[in-house]
């Protein structure tokens, strides 16, 4: 017989979060894309406290120095501390990724769930809208919009946040299109649930597993956009540091301080890295079918 004390003992489950970070940490993938992943987010949110200096002040007497105990990845050009504009830039990065992932995604997961579920005047805007963008190459629209509104970190989050719409609308709507026929969502409907109801409450939940995967994989899309327009000259304004200018300066001084674009890549390819192998490790943690295989 079961009493309340012996029952009082159960364990109780784990929050759904503390389980996924569980499973993420039990692959070497998950491990990898964590790690890169919190080292770039610490930097970005710790950043007016563990810069070791301004990362504006110019030293003239610095420049194009090599790296040292002074200056542990060297200087550039201006004498101003790559460590330094590195954690800075990470700041101004993931500004980038979280303003302009976060609006594309909600907008395109809103339109996606109205297309889909049956509004066909808004699938079709939307639709349209979709293929003239992404029949466009990204650079060159991504420079014709800069050339037309100027350059800015406004602009280039207006840019991945124009570009990465598409990408989540068609993805919401062809799950949508599947969810709906789906039977707890035909059971709501015929208890008289509206379509708003049954959008927010039935299909926007199944959607958000393989939204968060999809968004951990195109962080690394967003990343190249920014480096990409920056390095032309068409992204952030100086002196502001970024990753993107940071490579132009490396590539300006190639000859005479190779530190600079050396050290400017590598923030770059542990953001890819970690972005990428923390998508890998969401997607076998939150679809039961890698971890169980198929169903019978």
């Amino acid at each position: 017989m079961i009493t309340a004390h012996d029952d009082a003992r159960e364990p109780r489950p784990a929050p759904a979060l503390i389980l996924l970070a569980r499973n993420l940490w039990s692959s070497a993938a998950g491990r990898v894309g964590l790690s890169c992943v919190l080292l770039i987010v610490g930097c970005a949110l710790l950043d007016p406290w563990i810069v070791p200096y301004d990362p504006n002040a110019i030293d003239v007497s610095a420049r194009l120095a090599a790296p040292s105990f002074q200056h542990w990845l060297g200087a550039d050009q201006l004498g101003r501390d790559l460590l330094s504009r590195i954690i800075d830039g990470s700041r101004v990065v993931m500004s980038i990724v979280v303003i302009g992932v976060g609006v594309a995604l909600a907008i395109g997961m809103a339109a996606g769930v109205i297309a889909g579920y049956g509004f066909r005047t808004v699938g079709a805007m939307f639709a349209l809208f979709c293929d003239v963008i992404r029949s466009l190459p990204m650079m060159l629209f991504a420079l014709a919009v800069a050339s037309l509104i100027g350059t800015g970190l406004g602009t280039v989050t207006l840019i991945v946040i124009v570009f990465l719409i598409p990408v989540y609308f068609r993805i919401a709507r062809n799950q949508t299109v599947v969810l709906k026929q789906s039977e707890y969502v035909t059971a709501a409907r015929a208890m008289g649930a509206s379509s708003l109801r049954v959008m927010l409450k039935h299909i926007l939940p199944n959607l958000i597993g393989q939204m968060v995967v999809l968004v951990a994989m195109d962080v690394p899309t967003v990343i190249g956009i920014e480096a990409g327009l920056s390095f032309l000259g068409e992204g952030a304004r100086p002196p502001l540091a970024t990753w993107g200018s940071l490579l132009r300066d490396g590539f300006a001084f190639i000859r005479e301080a190779p530190h600079i674009a050396m050290v400017a890549g590598v923030p770059i390819v542990i953001a890819t890295i970690g972005f990428t192998f923390l998508g890998e490790a969401l997607r076998d943690s939150l679809d039961p079918r890698v971890t169980r295989g198929p169903r019978h």
